[in-house]
């Protein structure tokens, strides 16, 4: 009798055990949420180990328990691939799609993108207006020229170097974090062959910068970039005024002069930015340029153009001589505007306003 009990007494552990590792087993399967807001965000620092995330997990509410996590985790295999990050979580997940998350680095992060041409007084502002921070700490982020001290060591600040594309953050990213991306990103873009291209035409880095900011800034097609880098190539040597239209608008928005609209009495303002006024290049980007553009002022187009005119559809006409640029002007400008049926709209030519005979 005494051997019947003890047999009952260990059929009934082994089924106990037995439905108790069914059940947890079934847990693994079964989706969790423990935490009462919308979403959750889990920090994991670098260097953390395995069971230390999964508390965390478990104190968030993404885990239902250590043991759980443990199973899960043994099962998998994937205790050494999980990656340090903020991870958001925003539904019921089973454990294993938690671990195949932090096992992918599927962190958290934020879109922001900026278009090229823009200066770092604008980036700012789209800085702000996205939610990660102040104008202010964009801006002062963006005095750090050291930063780019390899490229052009007389750099006062990051005006052409933050390079425009989307950038993935962290939600504690900082401006900082931020602008430290956009200056590694254009280094990757200005490679040593575009230096030395650079130093084939007899220019500095900053130069190279500083003229691909111009021609970003005149011409929105990628087709025409080589030619307005030419044009203005080409003014330079042989000592021609440059006047290129968005230096004086850049010239009259550090001012806080410039009323959307440029004028013929705005080609007369004092700045060293005005190249209406100051010959050769400004002393400084007025714009952040794109591959194209950085491509095209190290890479002209070997043509021999000193002038281009608005066709007012977005491209330009280009010429090699004053008498041929006066004719583009009468056709695309003069005559055009004068033959404009009253209320028809017209769309500009390049970014900047229609050239005016004695500009461009």
């Amino acid at each position: 009798m005494r051997r019947i009990i003890i047999l009952f007494l260990l059929l009934a552990v082994v089924g106990a055990l037995t439905a108790y590792a069914m059940a947890r087993y079934a847990r693994l399967s079964e989706p969790f949420k423990g935490y009462a807001d919308a979403e959750r965000f889990v920090d994991v620092p670098p260097k953390t180990g395995p069971q230390t995330i999964g508390r965390l997990l478990v104190e968030n509410g993404v885990v239902s328990d250590a043991l759980t996590w443990r199973a899960a985790l043994w099962r998998s295999g994937e205790a050494t691939r999980l990656k340090a990050g903020e991870y958001r979580f925003d539904r019921r997940m089973t454990v294993d799609e938690v671990i195949r998350k932090l096992a992918r680095g599927e962190g958290y992060l934020r879109s922001l993108t900026f278009p090229e041409g823009l200066t770092i007084r604008q980036m700012a502002r789209i800085y702000e207006n996205a939610g990660f921070g102040p104008e202010s700490a964009f801006t002062e982020a963006a005095t750090d020229g050291a930063l780019v001290s390899r490229i052009d060591p007389a750099a006062r600040d990051l005006e052409g170097y933050l390079f425009p594309d989307t950038y993935a953050l962290p939600r504690r990213a900082t401006a900082v974090d931020l602008v430290r991306k956009m200056v590694a990103r254009f280094e990757t873009v200005f490679s040593p062959a575009l230096g030395d291209a650079a130093v084939s035409l007899g220019m500095s880095p900053r130069e190279v910068v500083i003229l691909a900011s111009m021609v970003e800034k005149e011409t929105a097609r990628a087709d025409e970039r080589p030619t307005v880098a030419a044009v203005y190539h080409n003014r330079l040597r042989v000592r021609m005024g440059l006047q290129c239209d968005p230096t004086v608008i850049y010239a009259l928005e550090r001012a806080g002069r410039y009323t959307g609209n440029l004028t013929h009495a705005d080609l007369s303002f004092d700045s060293p930015y005005n190249t209406y006024r100051h010959a050769g290049l400004p002393p400084g980007p007025i714009a952040s340029p794109g591959r194209a553009s950085l491509e095209a002022a190290a890479r002209p187009a070997p043509v021999d153009y000193l002038y281009f005119v608005s066709r007012n559809d977005g491209s330009h006409a280009f010429a090699a001589t004053l008498d041929e640029h006066n004719r583009n002007v009468q056709k695309y400008q003069v005559d055009f505007f004068r033959d404009l049926r009253p209320g028809e709209q017209v769309t500009p030519g390049g970014a900047s306003p229609p050239k005016s005979p004695a500009g461009k």
